[in-house]
């Protein structure tokens, strides 16, 4: 059971990893580099002249790009972690679980680590007006649970009491709000703000839809290893 735990989430977090993060490297990043190039002040925005949309870029760097890889694939194995512990949980209680269920997993998981908080707490690119970060984190985490527990909830509660409380959880932290900064600052424009809060969306929920793929498939394949060893 461990074992099959442990691989299922390393090749499914790991191959979902690899993918999230060349989609980042060829949508998200070079959003990112060009806001940089506004926060350093080497491009101002409503200067005294007309300013291209289209700057020159940095091209790839193996180092930097690479590292972003490696470390996009560690967190998408942590994610993984967390999926396949529930997805076990879930089939002990008579849920199926495959790839083709796991997509839903995904999009569950996005909704969740994604959605929910970017609801109220939009992806930001550098060089923009924020709250506190510490203040920011306390928030991102507490309606990351809350909306994965409202999840679960819907997923698998029976009455509409328990539906009621998940929708009460998911709409909580949004009530409250997340930390906002006292004034509006920055200097990108906010075409790039959107473009960037949209292309993170994109590839976030591209990424979880393949992660709850892989990890149902891996999971089932893994199991039916472990039962055909126990049989042989």
């Amino acid at each position: 059971m461990y074992s099959r735990f442990i691989i299922a989430a390393l090749f499914a977090g790991a191959s979902a990893g690899l993918i999230a993060g060349l989609l980042q490297l060829i949508f998200v990043q070079p959003v990112l580099l060009h806001a940089e190039l506004y926060e350093s002040g080497e491009l101002v925005h409503f200067g005294g002249g007309a300013i291209s949309a289209h700057p020159d870029l940095p091209g790839f760097d193996a180092m930097r790009d690479g590292l972003s890889l490696v470390f996009t694939m560690l967190t998408y194995t942590g994610y993984a972690l967390i999926m396949i512990a529930l997805m076990g949980v879930a089939e002990d209680r008579g849920a199926r679980i495959d790839g083709r269920s796991g997509i839903l997993w995904g999009v569950a998981g996005f909704v969740a680590f994604h959605l929910a908080p970017g609801f109220t707490l939009a992806p930001e690119v550098p060089g923009v007006a924020a709250a506190d970060v510490s203040a920011r984190q306390i928030w991102w985490f507490a309606t990351v649970g809350t909306a994965g527990v409202a999840l679960w909830l819907i997923a698998f509660g029976r009455t509409w009491i328990v539906w009621a409380i998940a929708a009460a959880l998911l709409m909580a932290p949004h009530l409250i709000g997340a930390p906002e900064p006292d004034v509006f600052t920055g200097p990108v424009p906010t075409e790039i703000g959107a473009l960037f809060a949209a292309r993170a969306f994109g590839v976030g929920l591209a990424a979880w839809v393949l992660l709850g793929c892989f990890a149902g498939y891996f999971w089932q394949r893994e199991g039916a290893h472990a039962d055909a060893q126990a049989n042989a």
